[in-house]
């Protein structure tokens, strides 16, 4: 019976050791950089590194870390004892605001109510007397009265890009106009151009321009009769539409809005509009001036 060719045992490639694995081996075996580790031996040597080894070190130890646990719990327990207080406190705070903002309201109600009642009287004061159509004309005058017809909307905004000046204060610069902002200056042409073109009524964001109404500056914002405006500003203006934006662009303050547009990039907008709405004034008071009842005097 033939026998099965002898198996040739082939020699065995001695196998190349693994890089990633003498470099592993290596950050184990030196996971502590040498100064390092002398640092530590020579602490160890010197009986300076590890844990105290006297009584009275682990004791001052001890001392340490119960103080430093006591200081920790303490300021937990104030800030737990101190939290209804606070919060307490400001819910108080948060209804004191909403009353009062109830009041201010309701106060704001009644001048209204009372402005509206004054008004009333006075036209039929007058209308006694055979002026009643004058009392009319003088609250539109005056800006006593809310008013309405056609006009002109005119927008007014900052450069998109506009920047402050001055170190953060526009009023260290020339203007604000040089900064790409829109100055009190500017809207105090604005609308005595409006004026001078035929405007009969005149508001800036909702707030009507009286003869005591000024225009002033107070840092970044500008106020008209001392409330802040924000931009963009909206100029409403009651008259005869077409003619009001023909004759106020063509007019040195129309202009002067246009150069402003042109080399500082500030943004403006003019349309005629057909029904133009605007507020009365908030207080028209006057406390000097008496009306003249004698005859041939100026």
């Amino acid at each position: 019976m033939p026998q099965p060719p002898p198996v040739r045992s082939t020699p065995t490639r001695p196998q190349r050791p693994d890089a990633s694995m003498s470099l592993l081996t290596n950050v184990m075996d030196h996971s502590l950089d040498d100064g390092y580790a002398e640092a530590a031996d020579r602490k160890k040597a010197e009986g300076t590194g590890g844990m105290p080894k006297t009584v009275r070190a682990k004791l001052g130890l001890a001392a340490g870390l119960v103080l430093a646990a006591l200081v920790v719990t303490v300021g937990a327990a104030q800030a737990r004892i101190a939290a209804p207080t606070v919060a307490k406190e400001r819910q108080e705070l948060v209804d004191r605001i909403g009353r009062e903002t109830t009041v201010a309201d309701k106060l704001e109600s009644s001048v209204d109510t009372l402005r509206d009642d004054v008004s009333a009287r006075q036209r039929e004061a007058l209308k006694k007397d055979g002026g009643g159509d004058q009392a009319d004309v003088v609250g539109i005058l005056s800006g006593a009265v809310a008013v309405h017809g056609p006009g002109v909307k005119l927008v007014v905004d900052d450069a998109k890009e506009a920047s402050t000046g001055g170190n953060g204060d526009p009023r260290e610069t020339s203007g604000f106009s040089d900064t790409g902002r829109v100055r009190d200056r500017d809207m105090q042409r604005v609308v005595n151009g409006l004026w001078e073109s035929g405007a009969e009524a005149v508001a800036i964001n909702g707030q009507r321009l009286t003869a005591l109404s000024a225009i002033r500056a107070a840092g970044d914002a500008i106020l008209v009769d001392n409330k802040p405006l924000v931009p963009p500003y909206t100029v409403l203006a009651v008259g005869d539409g077409k003619h009001l934006s023909t004759g106020f662009q063509n007019s040195p303050d129309g202009l002067y809005l246009h150069a402003l547009q042109e080399n500082y990039g500030i943004r403006t907008g003019i349309s005629v509009q057909g029904d133009v709405r605007l507020p009365a004034a908030p207080s028209v008071i006057v406390r000097t001036a008496q009306p003249s009842t004698e005859k041939g005097t100026s």
